[in-house]
């Protein structure tokens, strides 16, 4: 779907992950005076944003009508924003949210509409790489579900779930997981630190090994299972290290634990 044909947007909470997704409209074909940022106290990052890119900056969605109403709200207040523009919601309005943990049936009592669409991108959106969960209300119907794949498509690939259950633990794989990734390096660079390598080269190393990583596995579309076999050597350096890794209290025990962690998190945050 083109989104030049889409709007009036309006993106509550401009944020990090917020601008992210209107940076991915601006560049799929939103047309900037179709887009509708509204934040209470802007920093200077989200005033910059509408400045150069010619959008509106509100501080309300009064007096706005919008075709889709895109939800990037922090969820701890989000009782508190649907409250807010609930009046601007009308039978025309599709609802988006992309707040961790609130339910389809919070946010469709809360906006008084079941034209609710309920995703979890994650920050790789910023650079077109992310990839998003969605699940959608009763009410949404195949034209609703093609403007918010419109919208999320921009950021990367829509994966689409029949059951909100689902949603927490695409939020504990895929939404929380960059930042398990960032995490590999800092453990990556500390191990090499231990091995008596500088910070900063141990850093270096660390990094440009998972983006390259990263790249091949997005250039090969061999199971990653099959590119890590390619790696590793029998009875060589990467077979040692992977020992540790694959064994019985290694990485797949702790990242299940892990995930487990975060998806129990999004079920307490939905039931506030």
């Amino acid at each position: 779907m083109n989104l030049a044909g889409i709007g009036p947007v309006v993106l509550v909470g401009a944020g990090k992950m917020g601008l992210a997704l209107a940076q991915g409209w601006l560049k799929a074909g939103l047309k900037p005076d179709n887009l509708v940022l509204v934040d209470p106290k802007p920093g200077d990052v989200t005033t910059g944003f509408a400045a150069q890119h010619g959008v509106v900056l509100a501080a309300s969605v009064a007096d706005v009508a919008p075709q889709v109403l895109v939800l990037a709200v922090k969820p701890q207040i989000m009782v508190g924003v649907l409250a807010e523009v609930k009046p601007v919601v009308g039978p025309g309005t599709l609802a988006v949210s992309i707040a961790a943990g609130i339910s389809l049936a919070t946010l469709t009592q809360g906006l008084g509409t079941e034209r609710v669409v309920r995703a979890m991108p994650n920050t790789p959106a910023q650079i077109g790489k992310g990839i998003s969960g969605a699940v959608p209300a009763d009410r949404v119907d195949a034209g609703d579900k093609g403007v918010a794949e419109a919208l999320l498509g921009a950021a990367g690939p829509v994966v689409w779930f029949d059951r909100e259950a689902q949603l927490d633990a695409v939020t504990a794989v895929s939404g929380s997981g960059p930042a398990y990734v960032f995490h590999l390096v800092e453990a990556l660079a500390e191990a090499g630190r231990r091995q008596g390598l500088p910070d900063d080269v141990a850093g270096q190393l660390a990094r440009q090994t998972v983006i390259g990583a990263a790249a091949l596995l997005e250039a090969d579309p061999a199971p990653a299972a099959k590119l890590r076999e390619n790696v590793t050597s029998p009875n060589g350096t990467t077979a040692a290290a992977l020992a540790v890794l694959m064994g019985e209290d290694g990485l797949t025990r702790l990242m299940g634990r892990a995930v487990e962690a975060a998806r129990v998190r999004s079920e307490e945050l939905g039931r506030g």
